[in-house]
């Protein structure tokens, strides 16, 4: 029987603005009733008492890294899709960091057909082409070759650097109608900083890359886009100072779009070195544990407040998972030297839910807005509303059950995370495709 009762479940849906609890008949996943009558509920249908647990539709995660092709002791593609399905993901987009990059068709054929062969379950899988040859920010790719093989648009996924190119980047990206992804950082001033300036980077001992790293590279963009249109996406925000420059673009109306790894709406630089407990978790991280070393670096109290406001308003349009898996050996060294980035997919919804939401900072419509309706509108493959006769993924999550963060439970050989050995509450029960 592939027919599912749910009764009296928390149905959320941010494309209808629906909130509210409902008994909801699925066949497949498809919605055949909401609230039916009980003529309509088939015989042999599996009932689930669902109160308290949450329907809503699948995640959506904006981008992410992938150890294959190249990487493949860091993680598989075969990981990635298993650990997205856990976590409540049914569509992921990659960047191009991979080796070789997305660079050119044949490398975004190659990367399509590996995922096409997957086993299993799997997420509907997009894919970011490279701004830059090797996404090296020294080249401009084949933009127009790389657009024609289906991508959902450019990014390099690392710093450019260069305000010329990314100038020329602009005119030619632009017109092709695809957005163009920016991690906005220079090079220059961020040198050397694993945690972002201020009184968080002084008492932890470590070199702090100042708010000015992200804050001036967004402001030569924006002078960029005072002459010129292009959709432009800013991923990895993580300074206050820049959310009014994006707020101030928005209102003019300019193309601009932004995102916020999951790691910066939860943690800052007190969680460095086990001063605070960890988000979610009754006891902090291991002092400097590497996987903190984050890209941008955590910052202030402050700017972690501002990040979340920000997505509340609206500047920030999207929550992005940023999933980086490393071996084991990759990240035990130093914090400051260690590769930035953790892993994520399986984690995040528990832990925003159970912090953000349980904790009062955001309602549950624009948590699920951020990881479901936006990505996918910015990924050019929009939600349709929960309704009788819609038929997409949808998932099943209980925000109570507990479980521990251990290798049994994640579907992935990368460890990279603070949480490792941690109990966190929330977890996905069930995934429609």
């Amino acid at each position: 029987m592939t027919i599912d009762l749910l009764r009296n479940i928390r149905l959320i849906d941010p494309v209808a603005g629906i909130d509210r609890v409902a008994t909801v008949l699925l066949d497949r996943g498809r919605v055949v009733a909401i609230d039916p009558e009980p003529f309509e509920i088939p015989d042999g249908a599996t009932v689930i008492q669902a109160e308290g647990q949450i329907l809503g539709p699948g995640l959506v995660d904006l981008y992410s890294r992938s150890g294959e092709p190249g990487y493949e002791t860091r993680g598989t593609l075969a990981q990635l899709a298993a650990a997205a399905i856990a976590g409540g993901f049914t569509q992921v987009a990659l960047l191009p960091t991979t080796e070789p990059a997305l660079d050119r068709p044949a490398m975004v054929k190659d990367l399509r057909d590996r995922w096409v062969t997957l086993n299993g379950p799997k997420p509907r899988l997009h894919l970011w082409g490279a701004l830059t040859q090797n996404a090296a920010g020294q080249q401009m790719a084949e933009l127009a070759a790389l657009a024609a093989a289906g991508i959902v648009g450019f990014a390099d996924g690392r710093a450019i650097g260069d305000p010329v190119l990314e100038q020329r980047l602009l005119d030619y990206g632009g017109a092709l109608g695809l957005p163009i992804a920016l991690y906005a950082r220079s090079r220059v001033l961020a040198a050397g900083g694993s945690v972002l300036e201020g009184a968080e980077a002084l008492r932890l001992g470590l070199v702090g890359a100042p708010p000015a790293a992200e804050s001036s590279a967004i402001a030569t963009v924006l002078e960029w886009l005072d002459e010129r249109s292009a959709p432009v996406h800013f991923m990895r925000l993580g300074a206050a100072r820049s959310l009014p420059m994006v707020a101030a673009a928005r209102e003019r109306g300019w193309p601009v779009t932004a995102s916020v790894s999951w790691l910066h709406l939860l943690c800052d630089g007190t969680h460095i070195d086990g001063r605070r407990p960890l988000p979610g978790s009754d006891r902090p991280a291991s002092p400097y544990d590497p996987s903190l070393h984050l890209q941008p670096p955590l910052g202030n109290p402050t700017d972690r407040l501002a990040l979340v406001a920000a997505l509340r308003s609206g500047t920030i349009d999207a929550i992005a998972i940023d999933h980086a898996p490393y071996t084991y050996e990759e990240k035990t060294v130093a914090f400051a030297e260690a590769p930035t980035g953790a892993i994520g997919l399986e984690l995040a919804l528990p832990l925003l839910w159970s912090v953000l939401v349980a904790g009062g900072e955001l309602r549950a419509l624009d948590l699920w807005r951020a990881l479901s309706q936006r990505p996918a509108e910015l990924l050019g493959h929009p939600l349709r509303a929960i309704e009788p006769g819609s038929h997409q993924p949808l998932i099943r999550f209980d925000p109570e059950r507990l479980w521990t963060v251990e290798p049994s439970q994640l579907h992935t050989t990368a460890l990279n995370s603070p949480w490792l050995g941690h109990t966190v509450r929330g977890r996905v029960v069930q995934v429609w495709l």
